[in-house]
């Protein structure tokens, strides 16, 4: 359940987006609904989405969409109109497109692997992840892996960084000659500074809040790093700037666009603001050129392309998703052939007690033959049920099934939850 690009405009992106304590308080505040079992919060530049294993299924949506609306500050009614909502194998299909990278802005990027790997390690930190969403999210990741090695969907269309540069080339020419200001170190950062190096584009200072980070960052590329506190006299040097830091308020203001637009004297500028929330106030447009992540996405719809890739991500996925729910119902079924396995352990054992205390004298041999005669008996009788118990599970059909096997064999409810959810706080890894 969640918002992204696709059905939520940037503004209430931005306003939904949540720094790291205010994802601390969604991961809390989704821990303690009686209606989750398991929890994981996906939260990127386009998205803010939350997988979970729900105990009921409208007492979940309720408990994830209030959680959203109050960590979030966004009204629930407003929150409404812009949520998703995918359950069993339409999650597990939207899980894998978007590890593969079809629901990303930038068609096959390949950043949402890792940020989908950090999203689970952050779940499994806090003990909200249990084996369900662990289950789903290494599959996921797989499952990416896989369409990135063996189709071409990394190769099916420009980056957001490089959707950003072709639009600002229109306004300011050919920009191998281009002055370019980065602001930021992270991960965006460092992509666009190394998209910039790759298309011959050197005239490059990165500046960030931290100096040692811009300085590794610039280091690493052959460019050139400055303090933060010269970062109004870089942006007046630059013809481009590119803005992707996690800063909550903006960084170039409307007053800051106007005193730089009258320091360059008429001179073009543009900026490429790559951050949610906005690195750019959207009034400093008045001044300059300003692409932000919703005219990138626009210009990236359009160019449509990717074709044969998509169709090879889209029957990769379908195929996966097929396999992966067959082993979630597999999964369901297996507490209750455990428990059934351990309840004939149990007729057996006493049975044997029964023949030690009624035949002391019994040889050793003859106690050993009479042993494995009778372990085989249960096991005969015990594999036709678990073979069709995990075949008519394969169908989605085991449910009516696995009742009737509780009540014949008189099966313990507590000893099949026993067996249903492991213990101990290191499960989950």
């Amino acid at each position: 359940m969640g918002l992204s690009h696709r059905t939520s405009p940037l503004e209430l992106l931005e306003r939904a987006s949540l720094d790291p304590a205010g994802m601390e308080r969604l991961r809390a505040v989704l821990r303690s609904s009686e209606h989750l079992a398991e929890s994981v919060v996906v939260a990127t530049c386009n998205r803010l989405e939350v997988y979970a294993e729900a105990l009921t299924f409208h007492g979940a949506i309720d408990s994830i969409g209030t959680a959203l609306a109050e960590v979030s500050g966004v009204p629930r009614d407003e929150l409404v109109a812009y949520l998703y909502v995918h359950y069993e194998d339409r999650a597990v299909a939207h899980a894998f497109s978007t590890a593969c990278g079809l629901d990303s802005m930038a068609l096959g990027e390949g950043q949402i692997l890792g940020q989908l790997r950090s999203a689970l390690a952050a779940a499994q930190e806090c003990g909200a992840a249990g084996k369900s969403l662990n289950q789903l999210f290494q599959q996921a990741l797989r499952v990416g892996k896989k369409a990135h090695s063996e189709t071409a969907i990394d190769r099916a269309g420009p980056t957001l960084v490089e959707g950003g540069l072709a639009l600002c080339e229109r306004e300011l020419g050919d920009l191998r000659t281009a002055r370019v200001v980065v602001v930021g170190a992270g991960a965006m950062s460092s992509l666009a500074a190394t998209t910039l190096v790759r298309s011959r584009i050197t005239d490059v200072v990165i500046v960030n809040r931290t100096r040692a980070k811009a300085d590794h960052l610039a280091a690493s590329l052959g460019l050139r790093s400055a303090d933060w506190a010269d970062l109004e006299e870089e942006l007046a040097a630059a013809d481009l700037v590119l803005a992707c830091t996690g800063a909550s308020e903006h960084v170039i203001t409307a007053e800051l666009a106007e005193r730089l637009a009258q320091a360059r004297q008429g001179r073009p500028q543009a900026y490429i603001d790559l951050a949610v929330p906005r690195d750019v106030a959207p009034a400093a447009a008045e001044y300059v050129t300003v692409v932000d992540l919703a005219v990138v996405g626009e210009y990236l719809s359009a160019g449509g392309g990717g074709e044969p890739a998509v169709a090879a991500v889209r029957d990769l996925v379908t195929a996966e998703v097929a396999d992966f729910i067959v082993l979630r119902r597999q999964t369901a079924v297996a507490p209750i052939v455990a428990a059934l396995r351990r309840k004939a352990a149990e007729v057996v054992r006493a049975e044997l007690e029964r023949l030690d205390a009624k035949l002391p004298g019994l040889d050793d041999a003859t106690r050993r033959e009479v042993e494995n005669t009778v372990h085989r008996v249960a096991t005969k009788l015990m594999h036709a049920p678990t073979v069709r118990v995990k075949e008519l599970a394969s169908a989605d059909a085991a449910g009516d099934y696995t009742t009737a096997l509780r009540e014949l064999f008189d099966l313990d409810c507590r000893t099949v939850a026993a067996v249903s959810v492991p213990s101990g706080p290191g499960w989950t890894t």
